[in-house]
């Protein structure tokens, strides 16, 4: 093994390819930008291989200021350009801080490769600073349970073909994270070939199938019934037109989960609203209806949050479950039907078929409110009228309100977890049915959003990018605005500041537990921001949120804080989550969020 490390002080680039240099020749062809990371001993011969590759217009890297928002900021990065995410971290501590974001990005199914170091070959096992290989704190080992594929490279040899098989399995439906432990000393070991082996962009290509018995089954099932209910789930991407377009054709009201929400039109007539965790009561009415002949659920995962919660006898006699991934059929098994297959081919083919029919069956007879809500929409809102509130402390719905109103089109909001999942999805009203409204509860890992938010502005400066997050959240990853400050990136952080871990707090008081640990002391975040070289408002009133001036703040030459005093009074829409954990309850008062 020959080692050339003393070549990677050469900045004239005519230095010999490493197998650090390997990778981001895969990752060029991949149109990957941007690598995420925190720099380290072990890791150091990726970056010179970054420092080389930048200089040549190749993929480059960014900072976090911890590995697991490192991770959050590829998982961003993903969700604005549909590309493959990496992350990278030196070995030991820096491999075990980011098993958050890669666990998250396994539970919500998003293509990451990450990369840690490991100490050279030769010490492994001999207690050296931070060995992380089998024989000590065994990160392979560790990452085993949130990837799809996980290896360890001991030889040269083995790399470019382990790299291939991580790169195929991250896109590879279901997609998610792979992961590559790799010493150091192979990583500046000279790569003897002129040019890779392969060019990895056919092998990427996610091959294109589809159960035609199955959907056969379910054009028949259409077309024998009259009253169909559509659900949208978080996995639409494809085909989020060609299903409103079904909803239109076949005139049939359509709901959302939580996370389906960012497939919808908020404002759309036929638009019922969001089924689950602090949904509305007029979606939870549509699914009562004993007149319902078919439920179709597209790309949605059948969990206890959302459409999972329905009784057991409508899902197996009026459920049709169709999604890319069979995976997803053997984790919720009941349904009348299962479709396999790409969303936007099966939709395409319904489409078709119902094309060549006089479809007159309509919902007549069946009461719908079709008043406009506070918000543009036509879904039953809970305490309305506090979105228009001049109540100071600001009411979180009046926020809500405010924002739906004047965030400009295009705007790529994030959410985090806490109790603005619950604000947000309930009172946050989104008109774009592309993906702009993104939120991460599958694994529930507060901060993600801090550090999506950073990953995606990067890939799309030009467009309007806010996070909305509580300030237990915001805590934790606080230090993260930095690197927007650094990278010039005028995104807009918004805090719901009161003093308090909400959803712990309410959900106590819902629970009837005891009320402990949820106290948080109250801080200045916008001097924090300040401190960071960030720009920072403190919202305490309606009339100091109307101040603000959305545009000019996406604008600016860099990030803006808005600290927003709320009432730490209000209690969110969040019953359905306190059912879940608080089974034997009354379900009429603790039900899909509503008392």
């Amino acid at each position: 093994m020959t080692d050339v490390s003393n070549q990677t002080q050469n900045n004239d680039d005519t230095h010999v390819y490493d197998y650090a240099d390997l990778i981001l020749e895969y990752l060029r062809q991949l149109k990957v930008e941007y690598v995420f990371g925190v720099p380290g001993g072990a890791i150091e011969p990726l970056f010179n291989a970054l420092a080389r590759s930048e200089r040549k217009g190749g993929p480059k890297v960014i900072i976090a200021r911890h590995e697991c928002a490192a991770a959050f900021m590829a998982d961003g990065y993903h969700r604005e350009t549909g590309k493959l995410g990496v992350v990278c971290s030196t070995t030991g501590p820096g491999a075990t801080n980011l098993i958050t974001g890669v666990a998250t990005a396994s539970v919500d199914k998003t293509p990451m490769l990450v990369i840690t170091a490991q100490t050279a070959l030769p010490k492994f096992g001999k207690r050296a600073l931070q060995d992380s290989s089998e024989t000590a704190i065994d990160t392979v080992g560790i990452f085993r349970h949130c990837t799809k594929f996980n290896a360890l490279v001991s030889h040269e040899q083995q790399f470019e073909s382990k790299l291939v098989s991580a790169l195929m399995n991250a896109v590879q439906s279901p997609k998610g994270p792979v992961h590559l432990s790799i010493p150091s000393d192979i990583l500046r070991t000279a790569y003897t070939n002129e040019n890779p082996h392969l060019h990895v962009n056919y092998l990427m290509q996610r091959p294109s199938f589809e159960d035609k018995v199955a959907v056969e089954l379910l054009i028949q099932e259409i077309l024998q019934v009259d009253k169909v209910v559509l659900f949208i789930g978080h996995g639409c991407g494809r085909a989020y037109d060609k299903i409103q377009d079904l909803a239109e054709s076949i005139n049939a009201p359509f709901v959302s989960g939580p996370m389906g929400k960012r497939w919808v039109n908020e404002k759309h007539p036929l638009y019922r609203g969001v089924y689950g965790y602090a949904g509305h009561n007029s979606a939870k009415e549509l699914f009562q209806n004993p007149d319902i002949d078919l439920i179709l659920v597209f790309g949605a995962s059948i969990t206890d949050m959302g459409i999972g919660s329905l009784p057991t006898h409508v899902l197996n006699e009026k459920l049709v479950h169709i999604d890319s991934s069979v995976e997803s059929f053997s984790r919720s098994p009941m349904a009348k039907l299962h479709v396999c297959g790409h969303l936007d081919g099966i939709v395409n083919r319904l489409l078709a078929k119902i094309s060549q029919q006089s479809w007159t069956r309509t919902w007549q007879g069946l009461e719908f409110d079709a008043h406009r809500n506070a918000l543009g929409g036509y879904v039953e809102l809970l305490d309305e009228e506090k979105c228009f509130s001049d109540a100071v402390p600001l009411k979180p719905q009046k926020l809500m309100a405010h924002l739906t109103k004047n965030l400009p089109e295009q705007t790529r909001v994030f959410i985090d977890t806490g109790n603005i999942w619950a604000w947000a999805t309930h009172y946050l009203n989104i008109a774009d049915n592309n993906g702009m409204y993104r939120v991460s509860m599958g694994y529930g890992s507060m901060a993600w959003s801090i550090g999506a938010v950073i990953g995606s502005a990067l890939a799309s400066p030009n467009k309007p990018h806010i996070c909305l997050a509580g300030d237990g959240a915001w805590l934790m990853s606080s230090h993260e605005i930095g690197v927007a400050v650094i990278h010039k990136l005028p995104i807009v952080f918004v805090i719901l500041n009161d003093a308090a871990f909400g959803m712990i707090k309410f959900g106590q008081q819902l629970s009837q537990a005891e009320s402990i640990g949820w106290q948080l002391n109250q801080v200045d975040f916008a001097a924090l921001a300040k401190a960071q070289g960030a720009n920072g408002i403190i919202i305490e009133s309606v009339a100091d949120l109307e101040a603000v001036n959305l545009d000019e703040l996406f604008d600016s030459e860099g990030p803006t804080l808005l600290d927003v005093r709320i009432d730490p009074d209000e209690v969110p829409p969040m019953f359905a989550r306190i059912k879940s954990l608080q089974e034997g309850k009354d379900d009429d008062q603790i039900a899909l969020g509503y008392k």
